[in-house]
Parts: structure tokens; C-alpha cells; sequence
């Protein structure tokens, strides 16, 4: 039973259906191959800019139409463990699959991002397209690889699927499906033309969905306004003396700037760290300057003990407080702190110091305990965001909140795990970060209320 003609003309009949989105910050992504034709509609509909997420199917050795999970870039798996148990697959069979649908998604990554840049995510929503869904485990993978380069917000959009594969997605946070036939066979089956999508046919549409956006009207609009405007944002990276070492650092400021949060990223993250980037980018949108810095050396990461010397830590978010007071463009900012983790307790006894003049200190699944005796002497306004399911660092924030003298909340995101990976709670934690950096670092910024 045909649905559709073909897969423009199931592209054009989502994109009517995901007309909301337009005007809106998104990108569409769509799934190589057939996908992308899907995928090339949806985004003339939203003016929306068109990228590629690269996955492979694992099929069964013996009937390899059957997943048995998906890879994707980045090294992101996600196996079935309901086709795994019933197909009595070996790991050594599982590997052999995963090896040479590896080589074949490497070689369709360096063709299909050659001479491309992959569009942004952080803080944008991305809307990931296929032309249907059997079992779902490559929409899965493409979600967590979305959510990992830093997407705001996950919209998984098909034309068909079977209704029950579609309620066992958990990984977007909003699911657009246009059928779901009762009696489900095949994707192919619900086309009346469902011939092949060859790489060239991919190539080609990425080329002309460029195209298009940078030949649209309002891009015209934009790059005048761009052109006309004055600079508004500065980004550098940048070295930070620290007692024999020199820190690495990327500073982020608006122009003029009139605040900067450090960021002490936990457990041995760097700079890098997609989450703290995306919470971040939330603050860089309103107006706040950030500074990402790594807390230790790549010598020093290696020793694990490093990752637990707060002291240590503490120090060096100190130095590169005392860095941004010799730049003529951050010397009169206000300076908060945001602290992931092991880096919340850094962040706290950093604030603690007699001579420190931080202005809010924010800490994300943070573990201010190690912080020690040091809170009572925190005098900076103090935000405490921990998941409803982080149990332990839950009552570690509880227990640190009553030793804390300062103004201080503790923001508890429901569903929300040590990481913030549920869907929609790392952008909840980053709005109450924002609204808390605001009400305390710009002066002009509106109260919020306590």
C-alpha cells in the first residue's frame, strides 16, 4: 500500500507539517542516503540550512536487512538487545559487522564533509529526517549524536513508521511522523518509487540546498544587516600563566563586555567538553562573556589524582581570574564561576579566598562538598543545579547548601541523571544558569525572582 509518490514528494508533505519550525534557529539533518532527498525538501520549506548525520545500519550476518543496532560518527553504538538475544549473534559476529560497516561509514564521512564544513548544533535544534523507520536504531544513534555536538533541542521527523517502534524512542525529544500503517512490512513498501539514493544524488543536494540558502532573500537580508552592523563579539584562544604552566583557554566576549563566567569543567574535561560548550553558548546569547579553560595540562590529565586536587584546581581558577583583570577589555567585568562537577568544588573554594570578588558562582551536577570547610566563607551567590536522579550528588548539594553562608538555591531538573543527557534537561540546566548570571552579574538585567 503506496503513501507516498516518492521521497520529494514525502519531503514536501513534512515539510508542511514541521512549517512551525520556520524562522526558527535549525538545522536538518538528514541520514544517507535515503534520507537526504527527504531531508533536501524539508529544509526549502523551513529556509533551514541542510547537513548530513552519517550512520550505518548493523544487520544480522545472515540477513543483513534485519538491524541488530547502528554506528554513527563519533563512535556513537547502539545495539538491539531484543534482536541480539533472539538471533543468538556472537560478539565475535557482532564485531566482524561493526568492523566493515566502520570502513564503509569512514569513507562516506571523508566523501560527503569533503569541502564542507559540518553546521553548527550548539544550542540550535536539530531536526534529524530519514524517508522511514523499521526498527529505529539508526534514528536512535542520530538523536545521541545530535544531542553530542551540542543541539538545544532533538526533532526526529519521517514520513512512515510502525507505531510501536515509534513509541519506544526515548532519544528525541519530539517525534513527526506522518503514517503509521497498521500492517508495516517495509519503509519501501509505503512508496510507490523508492529506487535507490546514490552518494552523487547526496553530493548534489547538499550543493544546491548551500545554494539556495546562500541565494534566498533572506540571507540577503541577514548579510546586509551583518554587513551594516558593528562587531558585536569577540572570539579568541588564548594562554593563561599559571606557576610554571601556561592553561589553555578560548574567551568568548561581547563588545564591550561587561561580564565573563569561568568555566571549571569536572572529572577531567577540558575545554572541549560539549556540554559546558552548550551551556555556554545559552550564556553567550544573553549577553554574558565566557571563558573555557583547561584546569590542567595534557601531562597533567593523564594522573588521575590531579582531577581530585582542589587546591590545585582552586589556584588556577584563581590565576586566570587575576589574567582577565590585566586585559584592558575584561578588567572591569564582572566574574562569575560555573563548575561541573569536581570543578564546582574548585569553583567554590576559588570563591572562598579573602581576596576573591566573584559575583555568582553556579555549580551543574556539582560536587561542592569537596569544597570541605570552605563554604561557610563563600560570600558570592551561590546556585546549586543538581538531576532529581543524581541521588548521591543530590544530598552531597543539600548537605553543602546548609554549611553555605551566602545567598544560595538549590535547583533540582526533574528526570535528570549525573550528565544532563535526558532530553531537554541540559538546556533546562543552562536557562537557570543564565537567568542566575544575569540577576547577578548585569546590573541592567530584569530580577529574578528568588
Amino acid at each position: 500500500m503506496s503513501i507516498f509518490e516518492d521521497r520529494v514528494d514525502a519531503g514536501r508533505q513534512l515539510g508542511r507539517r514541521l512549517a512551525e519550525l520556520r524562522g526558527q534557529d535549525t538545522v536538518v539533518l538528514g541520514l544517507p542516503r535515503g534520507g537526504v532527498p527527504v531531508a533536501f525538501e524539508v529544509a526549502a520549506a523551513l529556509d533551514a540550512p541542510l547537513d548530513v548525520i552519517i550512520v550505518r545500519k548493523l544487520g544480522l550476518p545472515y540477513q543483513p536487512e534485519l538491524a541488530m543496532g547502528a554506528i554513527g560518527e563519533g563512535g556513537v553504538r547502539v545495539l538491539d538487545d531484543q534482536v541480539l538475544t533472539h538471533s543468538r549473534v556472537t560478539e565475535q559476529e557482532l564485531q566482524s559487522v561493526e568492523d566493515h560497516e566502520r570502513a564503509v561509514l569512514e569513507k562516506r564521512v571523508a566523501r560527503f564533509r569533503k569541502g564542507r564544513g559540518r553546521e553548527d548544533l550548539t544550542g540550535r535544534i536539530a531536526v534529524i529526517v530519514d524517508d522511514g523507520i523499521a526498527t529505529g536504531s539508526t534514528a536512535r544513534v542520530a538523536c545521541r549524536i545530535a544531542r553530542k555536538l551540542g543541539a538545544a533541542r532533538v526533532v526526529l521527523a519521517v514520513p512512515v513508521a510502525p507505531a510501536d517502534t515509534l513509541a519506544a524512542l526515548t532519544e528525541p525529544d519530539e517525534l513527526v511522523c506522518l503514517a503509521t500503517p497498521r500492517q508495516f512490512t517495509a519503509v519501501g513498501y509505503h512508496y510507490r518509487d523508492f529506487s535507490p539514493t546514490e552518494d552523487d544524488e547526496v553530493l548534489a543536494l547538499l550543493d544546491l540546498a548551500a545554494k539556495r540558502l546562500r541565494d534566498s532573500p533572506a540571507a540577503s537580508r541577514r548579510a546586509a544587516a551583518a554587513e551594516a552592523a558593528d562587531p558585536v563579539e569577540s572570539d579568541e584562544e588564548v594562554e593563561i600563566p599559571s606557576r610554571g604552566v601556561r592553561l589553555q583557554g578560548q574567551l568568548h566576549l561581547p563588545v564591550p563586555a561587561t561580564s565573563v563566567v569561568l568555566f571549571a569543567h569536572g572529572s577531567g574535561s577540558s575545554r572541549h567538553s560539549p556540554r559546558n560548550r552548550f551551556v555556554a553558548s545559552v550564556l553567550q546569547k544573553a549577553g554574558l562573556g565566557t571563558l573555557l579553560l583547561d584546569l590542567l595540562t595534557p601531562g597533567e590529565e593523564h594522573n588521575r589524582a590531579n582531577v581530585f586536587d582542589i587546591e590545585l584546581l582552586a589556584r588556577r581558577l584563581s590565576s586566570a581570574t587575576d589574567w582577565l583583570a590585566t586585559r584592558a577589555d575584561t578588567a572591569s567585568c564582572e566574574v562569575g564561576y560555573f563548575g561541573a562537577s569536581t570543578g564546582a568544588g574548585a569553583a567554590l573554594w576559588a570563591a572562598s579566598e579573602p581576596a576573591a570578588r566573584i559575583a555568582a558562582v553556579v555549580s551543574r551536577g556539582g560536587r561542592p562538598d569537596l569544597a570541605g570547610p570552605r563554604l561557610s566563607a563563600v560570600s558570592a551567590p551561590t546556585l546549586m543545579i543538581v538531576g532529581s536522579l543524581d541521588y548521591q550528588v543530590l544530598e552531597l548539594n543539600r548537605r553543602a547548601k546548609a554549611m553555605l553562608r551566602c545567598p544560595n538555591q538549590l535547583a533540582v531538573v526533574q528526570g535528570a541523571t549525573h550528565l544532563f543527557e535526558e532530553p531537554g534537561t541540559l538546556a533546562a540546566a543552562a536557562i537557570l544558569a543564565r537567568d542566575w548570571f544575569k540577576r547577578y552579574l548585569m546590573a541592567s538585567a530584569e530580577p529574578v525572582p528568588g
